[in-house]
């Protein structure tokens, strides 16, 4: 199909390609003046949109939100939040567990979670029991792949309350709350753009697989999940502890204090989820059908603002569908390229105008020209030795990292570093590359001590910020290596060596 374009825009291409052809460059800042994406519009074919329009209608009807209101003490002073007595409450898990693998026993520590949703997070519940009827369908057709028991899509609730950008003190991110080593483990990428953990379907698929690997090794579902929760050793230890028992409620008491509350948490959440109805809670939020979305490939790098403008498609929806992307652009990879997730509607129009989508965002993003990082691979940790004169804080900024995680990846409970210390760092941007940040006042010499830079001195540079552009090098070093005592002796034009480390 021929790419239908508004007349303007045809008119703008026109007068770019007619001053490229008679060798008269129009002028930039006429050019850039007149460009916006705003004056583009792309036009569907109209019997395939009306066949998209029927589809929708006929499969994925829009999901209307519930007339009743979950009353809480904030919209209904008169309100009394639903009590029953404790053999209701047996009752009803007595009806769920009989349906599942689980072992969903009611105990006093699942009364007390039960009474955490029904009570005091009756506003969350409703926005979660929303939030599910775009996020269970996912989970469960990728438990069904996997021969699991689909009661496990309520993990993720207890998790991360269905929020994919979640993050954890420590560092647990996604709906699957996966730390960095766990979620390299089982194949999630992460770069300086991209974290999968955020992404709801990969990260779904890692928490699948390590489950089942979590029973492969227990042979008991409540055992995988105290694992999932605190790992596959710490379980391992209350057993021993416990003297060899095999059940969650017989080494409960030997877990650390957040797995002990784990299972129970969980048991709770299957419960508020089947019977909220019965506590006066009702879906907020509803969000369209995870069937009602697809998913294409990106050739070529992409902001959300440019998708957002030429698709029509709001900001707020497509980070909601696509919550990877870390700076809201998808970037390029020519090998394995990005996915898009779009509502199935907008998936034809990318497919039918995509080599305009690609020459409109390039000149975009050449006019703009945005602030976003270099794409880092986070596929191995890197080793930073400590130099004088730095802080956790410059060592954290130089690899794009927070202080508390270069602490946690190097088990210190203090902010204390000596000179000479390794450091163990996960960088999420590359450092600073001595070429590119001298390129126009160093040189590559050698002498008997080895191969150097020389760096030519320039006005308002000081020890401390040459050595910054030089990875591995300090203050000290170069004074060292060129004889100074001070950094008064510093001068403009001044050439010192800088020996590779």
């Amino acid at each position: 199909m021929k790419t239908k374009i508004i007349s303007t825009v045809a008119l703008l291409f026109a007068t770019l390609f007619s001053a490229i052809a008679t060798d008269t460059e129009p002028k930039k800042d006429s050019t850039q003046a007149h460009f916006s994406l705003a004056n583009f519009k792309l036009e569907d074919d109209a019997y395939v949109a009306h066949l998209d329009n029927m589809i929708k209608q006929a499969f994925f009807p829009e999901v209307s939100i519930s007339e009743k209101i979950t009353p809480t003490k904030d919209n209904d002073s008169l309100f009394k939040v639903p009590s029953f007595e404790e053999e209701v409450y047996k009752e009803r898990l007595a009806k769920l567990n009989s349906a599942t693998p689980f072992d969903l026993d009611f105990t006093p520590q699942v009364r007390r979670y039960i009474d955490v949703y029904a009570v005091r997070r009756r506003e969350q519940v409703s926005k979660m029991l929303g939030l599910a009827e775009y996020y269970f369908p996912m989970f469960e057709e990728m438990l069904d792949k996997y021969d699991m028991p689909l009661e496990l899509k309520y993990l993720a609730i207890v998790e991360s309350a269905l929020n994919p950008a979640a993050r954890s003190r420590v560092g647990a991110t996604g709906l699957w709350q996966f730390m960095y080593g766990t979620a390299k483990m089982n194949g999630l990428a992460i770069t300086s753009y991209v974290d999968d953990r955020n992404d709801p379907l990969k990260s779904t698929e890692a928490a699948c697989k390590y489950l089942q690997t979590l029973y492969g090794i227990f042979d008991d579902w409540n055992l995988a999940l105290a694992a999932y929760n605190s790992g596959p050793g710490n379980v391992n230890k209350a057993i021993r502890r416990s003297g060899g028992k095999r059940s969650y409620w017989e080494i409960r008491p030997y877990l650390p204090r957040e797995t002990a509350g784990y299972v129970p948490a969980f048991i709770a959440v299957n419960y508020i989820m089947n019977y909220s109805d019965e506590h006066q809670i009702y879906p907020t939020e509803v969000k369209q059908s995870y069937f009602s979305t697809d998913t294409i490939s990106v050739e070529e790098q992409l902001s959300f603002d440019q998708i957002t403008k030429l698709l029509d498609v709001s900001e707020e929806e497509l980070s909601f569908l696509n919550p990877a992307y870390r700076y809201k652009v998808i970037p390029k990879r020519s090998k394995k390229p990005y996915k898009l997730v779009l509502p199935s509607n907008k998936i034809g129009l990318f497919a039918e105008h995509e080599d305009s989508i690609y020459t409109l965002a390039k000149k975009d993003f050449e006019i703009r020209k945005p602030a976003i990082p270099k794409e880092v691979a986070m596929n191995n940790k890197v080793y930073h030795k400590v130099r004088s004169g730095e802080v956790l804080g410059t060592i954290a900024e130089k690899y794009g990292v927070s202080v508390s995680s270069i602490k946690r990846w190097n088990g210190m409970r203090g902010t204390t570093i000596r000179v000479g210390q390794r450091l163990a760092i996960y960088p999420r941007k590359a450092p600073a590359s001595s070429k590119t940040a001298s390129k126009k006042s160093t040189t590559t010499n050698s002498d008997a001590k080895g191969k150097h830079f020389v760096h030519k001195v320039r006005k308002g540079e000081t020890f401390y910020s040459i050595a910054k552009a030089y990875p591995g090098i300090s203050a000290q070093n170069i004074m060292g290596w060129n004889n100074m005592k001070n950094a008064r002796g510093l001068k403009v034009g001044m050439s010192l060596k800088i020996y590779q480390q």
